[in-house]
């Protein structure tokens, strides 16, 4: 019978992430003791969960590679799985901790992922689409989707810089034109993204200037602590400037955003679980010293506006302790579990492998074998494996990811 087992895991010490003990990428890694101490001046980014190349968890029993463990035990999928993607594990699992802005990017459909590796194979090294799924766990905060349009066409209008960079001619048919919006707003975003540095930066700093003129409602309205904090991480980069195109979304724990193909984003601040297909793909827009792929990104880029609202992603409960996210691919989804002090629950049984993290609260799994839950332990489920949790004095929260099938 195969059995649940624990996971050791690595962590990624990008820029971006939070430094020393504000991290919760780097607590939850010294508790489930996949680092030993916690510098203080070291970044904690992510904490990688599943079997993808370049970081793969590790049977912590054995030190062995999960993705030499899988091939060997293939059995461990599940058979919807294994039919659907092979002998692997489709999906990765992290922890974020953010401090400052990842770039604006945007990832491929499977098709365009596909024609971007056989043209650009430096570039884009696999084939693969990269959806993703990001649940709150602070208070969060990213970039999303474009605006709607007639935020958009405020923005340009109110903002003189952009008429500057753009040109009079080309705004004033955005704002007038009602059938042909996201070819205008390509147009706009194409031209914004390829000006010069030099007026990039001349722009920006009129208009960072102008902002510390305006009062505090009008600060709010243009975004005005927002743009000063990317202008300070990202200084004289066009990218500060999409704030302005993008919805600026605040989301509150257990609130959660999913980004399918071609949709923008770029997540600024807070701590999160995420989940995403397994792949590098990656095209850049802004906030970002790396190469902007321009003409790849406006021939990918999704330029319907919509609401910040509609950005959000629901969970539907399973049952009374049990938050299910299934967003629309197959390659992943995540639950939320969260089980009241003392109680004794079984884990709704998968007919796919499942990998959990725990990230609040004690407890013990007692069937099929007996393992400690605490912070920052993850386990691999096998398909068709029922969980028994005994949950202690406090409650338990954890996340489950697995195949969405």
């Amino acid at each position: 019978m195969l059995e649940v087992f624990e996971l050791q895991c690595f962590i990624q010490n990008y820029l971006w992430g939070k430094k020393g003990f504000a991290s919760e990428v780097s607590r939850l890694s010294l508790a489930g003791k996949h680092i030993d101490f916690i510098d203080e001046k070291q970044f904690y980014a992510e904490l990688w969960m599943g079997a993808l190349h370049k970081s793969p968890s590790l049977i912590k029993s054995s030190g062995q590679k999960l993705s030499d463990w899988i091939k060997s035990n293939s059995e461990v999928l599940g058979e919807k799985s294994r039919l659907k993607f092979g002998d692997q594990l489709p999906f990765l699992m992290k922890v974020l901790s953010i401090n400052s802005a990842l770039s604006i990017q945007v990832h491929p459909s499977k098709d365009f992922a596909e024609e971007l590796h056989i043209q650009y194979p430096e570039i884009y090294q696999d084939s693969n689409h990269k959806p993703e799924m990001a649940i709150a766990l602070s208070n969060f905060e990213g970039l999303c989707g474009f605006r709607p349009y007639s935020e958009i066409k405020f923005f340009l209008e109110e903002i003189p810089e952009f008429q500057l960079i753009v040109g009079h001619d080309l705004i004033n048919q955005f704002k007038k034109d009602t059938t042909d919006s996201q070819h205008l707003l390509k147009d706009i975003f194409y031209r914004l993204l390829t000006s010069e540095k030099g007026i990039i930066s001349q722009n920006l700093n009129s208009h960072k200037k102008k902002l510390e003129s305006l009062c505090d409602d009008k600060k709010n309205v243009f975004l005005a602590k927002l743009f000063n904090q990317l202008d300070c991480w990202f200084p004289n980069d066009v990218g500060c400037f999409c704030i302005y195109f993008l919805n600026y979304i605040q989301l509150s724990p257990g609130q959660a955003i999913y980004l399918g193909a071609n949709e923008p984003h770029a997540y600024i601040y807070g701590d999160c679980v995420e989940c995403m297909a397994c792949s590098d793909n990656v095209v850049r827009a802004g906030l970002t010293p790396k190469y902007i792929d321009v003409d790849t990104l406006c021939r990918l880029l999704n330029f319907n506006g919509a609401p910040a609202e509609s950005k959000l992603f629901c969970g539907v409960k399973e049952n009374s302790y049990t938050t299910l996210f299934r967003p629309p691919v197959p390659d992943f989804a995540m639950a939320c579990i969260k089980v009241p002090a003392d109680e004794i629950y079984e884990l709704l049984k998968r007919d796919v492998a499942s990998i959990i993290i725990v990230i609040h609260g004690q407890g013990k799994i007692s069937a099929p074998q007996e393992l400690i839950l605490s912070p920052g332990k993850v386990f691999m489920i096998p398909a068709n494996v029922v969980i028994q949790i005994h949950v202690g004095f406090e409650s338990l929260e954890l996340y489950q990811a697995f195949v969405n099938l």
